[in-house]
């Protein structure tokens, strides 16, 4: 029998590993997601027992990570032909895609049955719509089709403070629509800082991103003008009567310091052999500084009940 007759067949996929599993779920974007809800959640008037409200935080987690793997899914050829996500588990071979798509759709669907049987069904059918944001309207239609993708996008990551207010509430009031608002209209700027500096990733894979559809000009005055449009949104539910003077004093001055970052960003134009600094010192702050916003309404909150500062969220 001739020697190339008796080689053994590479499996294609090596044995997936829970890590694996836990890679799917993006955790450095899930810990962002959590903290999110788990501010909504404390935020809100009224109170909620420590097991429902952890339920509840759970449940956004589960939600968000079951999104994400589907997401990795759908888009694991895409995550192939780029440097920044081809170490994935999917497109470096390390887990089959059929089970990839099948724990997606477990947690999923066992977040929103939870939420629902356990806390209550206008957040579980929040988060349902969120799931459903992200893992269809954004991966399948809008990412691949658009320029805008991220633009549109946006609501998926927004839902969590929301799911986490009607957590405790049953309803939906300003605030976290508010909430909702400011995530929205941060995820722009956010992701179009990340794509320029890995523009050619993207063109690479073929993802429509706004930097590879209009070019660099356009990109950089969209990050500039939704930078500066923030500054007024993020302090609007202090100058609305929602949050007290601790959240509207720190919201100007972080989301000041957003915009500055964001103008040389905006006004510049990347040289051969450009490093791509100021893009990502506002990539790299614009997560930190949700962390921050959120953070400060939490305690602008704790203060309020504390009977320290005047206000009342809403």
């Amino acid at each position: 029998m001739p020697p190339d007759s008796m080689t053994q067949t590479v499996p294609t996929h090596l044995p997936a590993e829970w890590r694996d599993f836990f890679a799917l779920t993006k955790p450095r974007v899930m810990s962002l997601v959590i903290f999110t809800g788990l501010c909504g959640l404390l935020a809100a008037p009224g109170s909620i027992h420590p097991v429902l409200g952890f339920t509840a935080i759970l449940c956004i987690a589960l939600g968000a990570g079951g999104a994400a793997a589907l997401n990795q899914w759908w888009e694991a050829d895409i995550d192939a032909g780029m440097k920044r996500t081809a170490a994935r588990p999917l497109p470096s071979g390390r887990m089959n895609r059929t089970d990839a798509r099948d724990f997606g759709v477990l947690i999923s669907a066992a977040s929103v049955m939870i939420m629902g049987l356990g806390v209550n069904w206008l957040a579980a059918a929040i988060l349902a719509l969120s799931i459903f944001y992200y893992a269809v309207i954004y991966t399948v239609w809008l990412k691949p089709r658009t320029p805008q993708n991220i633009v549109i996008g946006g609501g998926a990551g927004a839902f969590p403070p929301l799911i986490g207010w009607v957590a405790v509430t049953g309803d939906i009031t300003l605030t976290p629509v508010l909430l909702f608002a400011i995530i929205f209209f941060w995820t722009p700027p956010h992701f179009w800082a990340l794509a320029m500096f890995v523009k050619s990733d993207y063109a690479q894979a073929g993802v429509p991103m706004m930097p590879v559809v209009h070019g660099e000009v356009a990109t950089r005055h969209q990050i500039l003008a939704y930078a500066l449009f923030m500054v007024p949104l993020a302090a609007a539910p202090w100058y609305l009567g929602t949050a007290g003077v601790v959240y509207g004093a720190a919201s100007l001055a972080l989301t000041g310091f957003f915009a500055a970052l964001a103008v040389p960003v905006g006004l510049r134009r990347s040289v051969d052999g450009d490093t791509m600094k100021p893009e990502k010192r506002l990539f790299a702050y614009s997560i930190l500084y949700l962390f921050a916003l959120f953070g400060v309404l939490l305690i602008d909150r704790v203060l309020q009940n504390a009977g320290i500062i005047a206000g009342g969220l809403a």
